[in-house]
């Protein structure tokens, strides 16, 4: 499901598919939120340090995460698969 966030980042953005793809508040201080399943072979996962992950990955391209909007779509995914835990 890590994946999801930044795949409807990517579905947003089409401009933005077949690119590396992390979602942090901030590049500087930040921790990675999601990234996209790309990414992860250059270190770029889920609590690591952005600074951390755009070292590794210079051409990681960061986007602010929209958790209102993926709150309501996992509300959606678990309406219909409701044994999802929570």
């Amino acid at each position: 499901m890590d994946a999801f966030h930044a795949s409807y980042k990517q579905g947003d953005n089409p401009e933005l598919r077949g690119d590396p793809l992390a979602s942090s508040r901030t590049v500087a201080s930040g921790m990675v939120v999601v990234s996209c399943c790309d990414t992860r072979e250059f270190g770029s996962r889920p609590a690591v340090a952005s600074v951390t992950a755009a070292r590794k990955s210079p051409e990681l391209i960061f986007v602010k995460p929209r958790f209102e909007v993926y709150r309501a779509v996992l509300q959606q995914i678990r309406d219909i698969l409701p044994n999802i835990r929570r």
